[in-house]
């Protein structure tokens, strides 16, 4: 791992990749990002992204990813459990998920997410991981949104709301 010195010392400073993992990484995806020419393009070859068939209206299937690299898989897998039990934007990513769709959506979706980090850092040399911190949902949800929400959650179950402005 000499050779890779620098690109383990990049990947070591996302949230879940250790030593271990990163070596995995590099030894199943490399360092040359010039193959896959966008982060979906990573994603898809990895198979970690979801496929949808629809027709009338109808969805088809049940959106699994497909037959990937298993080792990449596993190793993605347990980096994304791993960034799951941290106070980061890859651990609220996942309890968010995990909440609403259950951990092994979880475990795919952040995985996803780690491979479109991992694609940036090697694609642009001078890149370096930047977390977005544990309350990036709450800061980017507008208050009108989040307002209108609650309003129509208390309407639907019975309740007449009037909002008054707090003195």
């Amino acid at each position: 791992m000499a050779p890779f010195a620098d690109a383990v010392a990049r990947l070591v400073e996302i949230p879940g990749i250790k030593a271990t993992a990163a070596a995995v990484i590099l030894a199943e995806i490399g360092t040359d990002m010039t193959r896959f020419p966008t982060a979906g393009h990573l994603a898809s070859w990895a198979k970690f992204a979801p496929g949808i068939k629809s027709s009338a209206g109808k969805n088809k299937g049940n959106g699994s990813t497909g037959h990937g690299n298993r080792y990449l898989a596993r190793v993605l897998g347990e980096a994304a459990v791993g960034a799951g039990r941290t106070n980061t934007f890859l651990g609220a990513r996942y309890r968010r998920i995990a909440r609403r769709r259950g951990k092994k959506k979880a475990i795919v979706a952040v995985g996803r997410s780690l491979l479109v980090i991992i694609w940036h850092l090697f694609s642009d040399p001078e890149t370096r991981f930047n977390d977005l911190g544990i309350d990036h949902y709450d800061r980017h949800v507008s208050t009108t949104t989040k307002r209108r929400n609650h309003v129509r959650g208390l309407q639907a179950l019975g309740y007449h709301v009037i909002l008054e402005p707090a003195a």
